[in-house]
């Protein structure tokens, strides 16, 4: 399994220290960096969910998460 990192407003110096996925040689980024700008999370998340479902013919729907007990 794989996945993907959508980094936005993040801090980049921690990828100083690893090397994402194996690939070296390779600088890590976000869109703060890329636009030189921070941008809203909400938003850039819902646009994310929004063409994801578009591109991929998909219907994404929220997790409610359980609580955990204090036991």
């Amino acid at each position: 399994m794989h996945g993907f990192a959508f980094n936005i407003n993040t801090d980049l110096n921690y990828f100083n220290y690893i090397i994402p996925c194996g690939i070296q040689n390779k600088k890590v980024t976000s869109m703060k960096e890329e636009l030189g700008y921070e941008l809203p999370v909400e938003e850039v998340k819902e646009k994310l969910k929004r063409n994801f479902e578009r591109v991929f013919h998909a219907e994404l729907r929220e997790e409610k998460r359980k609580k955990k007990s204090k036991e």
